[in-house]
């Protein structure tokens, strides 16, 4: 039972609107296939009211009225009436599972409490409500007032229930625990069905929700994203996992659109999938260590039984100072690039050295690493800038500093600019009209490209055109700062001066 839009919406700050419950309904049942889902508490509010009754509306139009669920309490009938009211057909009782629970909270003996249960089903059944129950707090009556749970699920065991719902409400247990509880209640109840309810506490709720199903749980309740109050509940993507290829079993679940259902979720509730959440996050199907994609193209040496492919997604090799050859071509082969292996080296060395500022080079980048490193691999290094400083100020003019090494000698100027690469291009102009006594090309344009979906650590591609005594012909530089970007382009179109004929100013 995935129960997203009632225990999930309990997460801080997250409240579905109506149009997002009916999209999240649809996702769930159409496209998942969860079996049951549960998709609010009665009585909680007019808005509650109306959107409950309009996904009621939709099951109710497309089949699936059985399998939405709404949370009801022992109030008298009146969680019974609001269901009806709004076309549910089950209800989730809410039912005391510690003796603790019962006592201080209710103020009532067990033997009140089994009563006012058997009362509520009654009702549930006689408006035609199917009934499941839910036994709060049963992993601390199983933990504190084992004798308590006996005496209850004795006295309800042989009411007209479906599903005998045990939580671990505040996330307490851990996966010895989870499993000698579960046990003990299957062995003493066989023909019952129970569910296992998870929270994420201790980080435990995917252990427990494996060790209840080998306890003997036929049941058990997730959230999308492991939304929830508090840490959360057991994450469905996970559990499903779990489920398939560590206990054997099968669900009706789709593992493919779990992705896809999984960020249209993040996006509707605003709380955002950690990249290296199992199965989910953006980074789980991503290898960075180059040693890792040569043992993938070696009989796939680094795969596990999560491919990607199951859940909708790709396998990627990220590309940065921990890249290999391997990684590169892998993201090589995904473009439909083919290089040489000694231009792949050479590739591989530029990102190493672009990782070493920026941590991670996306696949988009990649093209742009390609064209800077092929189009002028030839060109000649007599030029190489030793050191720059550059000074940015408010209200005051930019100035740089260059250092400039030219077939060995050093020449240093300083110049004032409208911006920093203007001011770094004038001192850069007077070393060469001034201390070179040669001509210095024109700069006849300037354009800076940021792959798809950059941010502010966007590699930055400059395309700089010169214009040399009537030639025009151009440069490019590549870095995750524009002007260092502009500065290659500049250092590039300097050493291509030295293969062409020059003019003295003189």
């Amino acid at each position: 039972m995935d129960t997203t839009l009632r225990d999930g919406e309990q997460t801080s700050g997250v409240s579905f609107s109506t149009s997002e419950k009916l999209a999240i309904t649809r996702l769930l049942l159409q496209e998942l296939h969860v079996p049951r889902i549960e998709i609010a508490s009665a009585r909680v509010s007019d808005g509650e009211r109306e959107a409950v009754g309009k996904v009621c509306a939709w099951a109710a139009e497309t089949g699936f009225t059985d399998r939405i669920e709404v949370l009801g309490f022992l109030d008298g009938g009146r969680s019974v009436s609001w269901i009806c009211g709004v076309g549910g057909k089950v209800i989730n009782l809410l039912a005391k599972g510690s003796e603790k629970h019962c006592y201080l909270q209710l103020r009532q003996t067990p033997g009140q409490h089994f009563e006012a249960i058997a009362a509520e089903v009654a009702r549930a059944r006689e408006a035609g409500l199917d009934v499941n129950i839910y036994l709060e707090d049963w992993s601390n009556g199983m933990k504190h007032s084992p004798d308590y749970v006996f005496a209850l699920m004795d006295a309800i065991r042989d009411l007209p229930v479906r599903r005998f719902m045990l939580p671990d409400t505040l996330g307490i247990l851990n996966p010895y625990d989870t499993l000698s509880y579960m046990h003990t209640m299957t062995v003493r109840y066989p023909d019952l069905h129970f569910d296992f309810h998870a929270h994420n506490d201790y980080d435990l709720a995917t252990a427990n929700l494996f060790a209840a199903v080998k306890g003997g749980a036929k049941g058990v309740h997730c959230t999308i994203n492991g939304l929830g109050e508090r840490a959360g509940n057991a994450t469905l993507s996970s559990a499903v996992a779990v489920i398939h290829d560590q206990l054997g079993a099968t669900t009706d679940i789709d593992e493919s659109k779990i992705n896809k259902v999984s960020h249209i979720v993040e996006s509707f509730s605003g709380i955002m999938v950690p990249p290296n959440k199992p199965i989910i996050g953006d980074s789980v199907f991503t290898q960075c260590a180059g040693v890792h994609a040569d043992g993938d193209n070696k009989s796939q040496l680094y795969f596990n039984d999560l491919l990607p492919e199951r859940f909708g997604r790709e396998r990627e090799y990220a590309l940065g100072k921990t890249s290999g050859k391997a990684n590169i071509k892998k993201n090589l082969e995904a473009l439909g690039i083919e290089l040489s292996e000694s231009d792949i080296l050479k590739v591989t060395e530029r990102i190493i050295s672009l990782g070493d500022k920026k941590e991670i080079v996306t696949q988009d980048d990649l093209p742009f690493i390609v064209a800077d490193v092929l189009k002028h691999q030839a060109i000649p290094s007599k030029v190489r800038v030793d050191n720059y400083a550059l000074s940015l100020s408010q209200g005051l003019r930019p100035t740089a500093t260059v250092k400039l090494v030219v077939d060995g000698a050093e020449f240093q100027e300083s110049a004032v600019g409208d911006g920093q690469f203007d001011a770094f291009m004038r001192a850069v102009r007077r070393i060469y009209n001034e201390k070179l006594r040669r001509t210095f090309p024109t700069l006849a344009n300037y354009t800076v490209n940021i792959p798809p979906g950059g941010k502010t650590d966007a590699l930055v591609h400059t395309t700089i055109t010169w214009n040399f005594q009537g030639n025009l012909f151009k440069t490019r530089g590549l870095d995750a700062d524009q002007t260092e970007a502009a500065i290659q382009a500049t250092v590039k179109m300097l050493n291509i001066l030295e293969t062409l004929p020059t003019k003295n100013t003189d």
